[in-house]
């Protein structure tokens, strides 16, 4: 298994140049297609890498619909899909399944019909993506798989167990080294029974991370299904009942982990309190001037940071893997995403604000 090294940058996609060194030492970019350098003595050759057609299926492309239990769109999957091939020489066919197998499905098929080099199936359906990879087998076309394995495909992936963990472990140790001694109780909340979403793996791991400084400490489930309204109510209940007591709340999303803190405001509770969410969407980062949750501006905030999960940044991580099977090299059968804590003091670094100029 492969654990991508580090966050890809989502800078603008750059076009490929070739360079060639004539005598005098000039450096000539472009395509090498001048008439008079044809031939000439001293040029060095550089063979023009072809060209691959690359299709991406998307999970879903529906506005609103997030993805994978983040905040996260499909449209911002795709655009990252757009911006990376641009250091590539991809061209891409997009699609969307729509999160529904017929759609995956007649996308397969017109993506045979089109003889792609590559078909990059995003879809959440085992069952579907096992007829996929038969169709696609069948037409001598690779493919490779996000997040819902294909068989005998290349798999990239998030891991919720590793998320969670990092979220809890955070928590773990600023309470341990904050509130020593003081009361202290553990609450996970979010759409903790969501297995379509992977979330119950997600909530091990925090829990795992929760005990990991705090071996001790008890720790308190609160069920959202998916509603991050539904904090704020099960929230009070819990610090109504817990009077003199510090709380350390891992919010499986950042919606919720926004509503825990609004939930500990209310209450005149915000001392006793320390969040960590997951996703690091929009919703808590932004540009200089938004003045978002997680921002350099804002490090006394009970939002420690959230994990992230880089589905914005896709494209980046997937198309690397897609070029080395293009050309015929050895790829691991699992890359997974590199989730790290992002907080204030670093959220600059992960995510450049936009607005800086």
């Amino acid at each position: 298994m492969d654990r991508a090294a580090h966050a890809p940058a989502p800078r603008e996609g750059r076009r490929r140049v070739l360079l060639a060194i004539v005598p005098a030492g000039i450096v000539l970019a472009g395509s090498l297609a001048l008439p008079w350098l044809a031939g000439g003595p001293g040029v060095v050759a550089v063979a023009q890498e072809r060209r691959y057609t690359v299709a991406f299926a998307n999970l879903t492309e529906e506005p609103g619909a997030t993805l994978e239990g983040t905040g996260f769109t499909g449209r911002e999957v795709r655009e990252s899909f757009a911006l990376a091939a641009r250091r590539y020489p991809i061209d891409l066919v997009f699609y969307d399944n729509h999160r529904d197998p017929q759609n995956a499905l007649a996308n397969v098929e017109d993506a045979v019909k089109r003889k792609v080099d590559l078909y990059i199936q995003y879809l959440d359906d085992p069952a579907t993506n096992v007829k996929i990879g038969q169709s696609l087998r069948g037409a001598g076309i690779r493919a490779l798989a996000i997040n819902t394995p294909v068989p005998d495909a290349p798999l990239y992936t998030m891991d919720n167990r590793a998320a969670g963990r990092i979220a809890g472990e955070a928590l773990s140790e600023y309470g341990a080294k904050s509130w020593r001694g003081a009361p202290t109780l553990g609450i996970v909340v979010g759409n903790l029974r969501a297995q379509e979403l992977r979330i119950p793996e997600r909530v091990q791991g925090a829990s795992e991370g929760l005990k990991r400084h705090l071996p001790a400490l008890k720790i308190t489930m609160l069920e959202t299904q998916g509603n991050p309204a539904q904090v704020g109510p099960l929230l009070a209940k819990v610090l109504a009942a817990n009077p003199a007591t510090k709380v350390l709340v891992a919010a499986m999303d950042d919606a919720s982990a926004l509503a825990a803190k609004s939930a500990l405001d209310s209450a005149g509770r915000l001392a006793d309190g320390a969040i960590v969410g997951q996703g690091v969407d929009r919703s808590v980062h932004g540009g200089m001037n938004d003045r978002k949750e997680i921002d350099p501006s804002n490090r006394g905030s009970i939002v420690l940071g959230s994990v992230a999960f880089y589905l914005d940044r896709y494209g980046y991580e997937v198309l690397p893997i897609a070029m080395r099977m293009l050309r015929g090299e050895t790829v691991a059968p699992r890359t997974v995403t590199a989730h790290r804590l992002i907080t204030a003091a670093n959220v600059f670094i992960e995510y450049p604000p936009y607005d800086m100029n």
